[in-house]
């Protein structure tokens, strides 16, 4: 990372994520059973010597990311390991796919459309564990060979379609330009899921 101003925006962002799922999405999150565990981490796979969870995530703002994942179960792909010796990386990309995949699925029932196919699920997060793990991996110098792997899929929702998770992805896809200029949109004056429904109702009605 360039600066500690572009670290802060980084903490900023994270900060975002946290806060919009408390409020929007843990609220109206349907739980489920977990899936299977994931593919072994970089550090319990093919590629050793990558820079550890234990090392990189405890006392950090990065480690909110985990939390929120770990709420999300039934899109938390962790590897089988789950230990503080994975890879850091690893973790974060994981962790991000399970938060737009759990966004995603949350956002389309609170809007009372039906069930989003897997399809949309495994897109959102799949781009969401690749623009997070890639911002991770430059400010904490952890390259992974994993996300050398990891393309982003085209087409990704738009804000007009899921608003949390279209800006979601809109927002990591360069967040330090973006974010550079302060993030403010209507979702700021929303208090539920229930709020935003009526605003995207509204804005296709006059449309």
């Amino acid at each position: 990372m360039s600066s500690t101003a572009d670290a802060l925006t980084i903490h900023q962002l994270l900060g975002r994520i946290m806060y919009f799922h408390v409020l929007f999405i843990e609220p109206a999150h349907r739980p489920s059973p977990p899936p299977g565990p994931g593919p072994a981490c970089c550090n319990h796979g093919a590629s050793l010597g990558r820079r550890t969870a234990g090392e990189l995530l405890p006392d950090s703002a990065w480690s909110g990311l985990a939390e929120v994942a770990t709420t999300v179960p039934a899109h938390h792909q962790r590897c089988p390991k789950v230990a503080g010796s994975c890879c850091a990386t690893c973790c974060v990309s994981a962790a991000a796919a399970a938060v737009a995949a759990g966004w995603a699925e949350t956002e389309c029932r609170g809007y009372r459309w039906a069930d989003p196919a897997e399809t949309l699920l495994r897109t959102c997060g799949r781009a969401a564990a690749a623009r997070l793990g890639r911002v991770f991996a430059a400010q904490h110098a952890a390259p992974c060979p994993a996300l050398d792997q990891l393309t982003v899929p085209e087409p990704l929702p738009g804000v007009d379609e899921l608003p949390l998770t279209g800006e979601l992805l809109v927002l990591w896809a360069n967040p330090i330009a973006t974010a550079r200029q302060p993030v403010a949109s209507w979702l700021n004056h929303c208090t539920g899921l229930d709020d935003v429904r009526r605003v995207l109702e509204t804005r296709r009605s006059g449309s």
